[in-house]
């Protein structure tokens, strides 16, 4: 397991804007946009949280693919949600991307193909971060 990490001088929400405009021209789209800031998320269900807490937890996917993959063996389901975690940090945004390795996926879901293409998509979404940084 390995997480990427990356900083911008973009507000929180403009680097959000950025990577969904990035992202769907690459055929990826963020499909949690309506519950994705997780003060409101935490609100609702009546924790409180701290003034300025600004934690966006971006689902993407790249819906085409995502199908065809579980199509051809559901049990990938389990590594498809990719989440990019964007919090603002002293002045700055924060990016964070969790991914797994070759080795890990091999030994989560016995598939000879799924490891090639998983990550090709982590490869694909970290272009789509650095891009939108």
């Amino acid at each position: 397991m390995q997480i990427f990490r990356k900083q911008t001088s973009k507000n929180v929400k403009q680097f959000i804007s950025d990577l969904d405009r990035v992202a769907r021209g690459r055929g990826f789209v963020i499909h949690n946009e309506d519950n994705m800031e997780m003060a409101h998320t935490f609100g609702r269900h009546g924790a409180e949280v701290a003034e300025g807490f600004d934690l966006h937890m971006v689902q993407i996917c790249k819906p085409e693919k995502a199908a065809n993959s579980l199509m051809a063996n559901v049990e990938r389901a389990v590594l498809m949600p990719k989440v990019i975690m964007a919090f603002g940090h002293n002045g700055s945004t924060q990016v964070r991307f969790l991914y797994f390795n070759r080795d890990t996926v091999k030994e989560l879901v016995d598939d000879n193909e799924f490891p090639g293409s998983l990550l090709k998509s982590y490869e694909e979404i970290i272009s789509l971060i650095e891009e939108a940084a």
